[in-house]
C-alpha cells in the first residue's frame, strides 16, 4: 500500500516537472537535501541544499528532458524511509527526433515526508553523449 501510495504521488510529481513546474518536486526535498549524479557529464556532481538543487533541476526542465517513473518501492518507519524509483527519460529534439533516450533508478533516504539523501543511477555515457548534442545543436542549453 505504502509504495502503490509513493507511486502516485512521484508519478504526479514527475508530470508537474515534465509540464515545467518543479514546485511539487522541491517541496517533497529536505532544505539540506543532498543529490547526487554520478559520471562526468555536465550533469553530474553532488548538489547540498535545495537552492542548489532547484538549479539543477531548472536546467532539466529547460532541456525538456522527460522522466517517468516505472516503479516506486518504499520501506522504512517514517522517521527513516528508504525509497526506490525505476525509470526512463528521454528528450526530443525540436523536429521530433529522440535524441536521448536512457533508465535510471533513483535510490534515496526520506524523514518524515521529506527525502534527506538520493542519488541518481543510470548510463552516465548516455548523459554525456546528451552534452555533446546538446553543444552542437542548443549551444544555450549545453552547459548549466
Amino acid at each position: 500500500m505504502l509504495s502503490w501510495l509513493a507511486k502516485l504521488v512521484i508519478s504526479r510529481t514527475m508530470a508537474r516537472a515534465r509540464a515545467g513546474d518543479i514546485g511539487p518536486t522541491l517541496r517533497m526535498d529536505a532544505g539540506d537535501v543532498v543529490f547526487r549524479f554520478p559520471g562526468d557529464s555536465s550533469w553530474a556532481g553532488e548538489v547540498r541544499g535545495k537552492a542548489e538543487l532547484e538549479r539543477w533541476l531548472q536546467r532539466l526542465v529547460r532541456v525538456g528532458i522527460k522522466t517517468f517513473p516505472d516503479e516506486v518501492v518504499v520501506k522504512g518507519f517514517p522517521w527513516n524511509m528508504t525509497v526506490c524509483v525505476r525509470g526512463h527519460d528521454y528528450l526530443t529534439s525540436p523536429e521530433g527526433e529522440i535524441v536521448y533516450e536512457n533508465r535510471f533508478v533513483i535510490w534515496g533516504r526520506m524523514a518524515w515526508g521529506l527525502l534527506k539523501d538520493y542519488e541518481v543511477y543510470e548510463d552516465t555515457q548516455k548523459a554525456k553523449a546528451l552534452d555533446e548534442w546538446l553543444a552542437v545543436h542548443e549551444p544555450a542549453m549545453a552547459a548549466s
